[in-house]
């Protein structure tokens, strides 16, 4: 048990990081299913999607992941700038492959979409520890 829980101390951060990605990747899911089954627009779904579960990880990657501090407003506005501006980088990247995937290549949307998340999982974590974890 005690080399168990050393072993999560040593990756704590990625361990979190994984499973707050996986309840962001779950919201984001839920919400683009739920959208499209409604008929909506791929983009527009994706967007939704996106907007929705980045408002999640935002504070849950803040707090339980990265455990930053909200010390001062100059620091939490600064990071949640940081945050938005980087993860509109990541929706444009998602919304090309959503794009490049489902429209032009004709791929399966399930798939393409686990495939999409999966890439974008990987850029956001990068994202986040230029955010939260820069040197003062």
């Amino acid at each position: 048990m005690k080399k168990l829980f050393q072993l999560y101390k040593r990756y704590e951060m990625i361990i979190n990081y994984l499973f707050i990605g996986g309840l962001t990747t779950l919201i984001n899911f839920v919400t683009f299913f739920a959208m499209r089954y409604f008929g909506i627009g791929l983009v527009l779904t994706n967007t939704t999607a996106n907007i929705v579960s980045v408002i999640f990880a935002f504070f849950a990657n803040k707090s339980v992941v990265f455990h930053s501090d909200y010390s001062s407003k100059k620091k939490f506005w600064f990071e949640l700038i940081s945050f938005l501006v980087l993860r509109g980088v990541s929706l444009l990247l998602d919304n090309l492959i959503m794009i490049i995937g489902v429209d032009w290549l004709h791929g399966n949307e399930i798939l393409v979409k686990i495939l999409d998340q999966v890439i974008i999982v990987i850029a956001n974590y990068l994202f986040s520890k230029l955010i939260f974890l820069r040197k003062k």
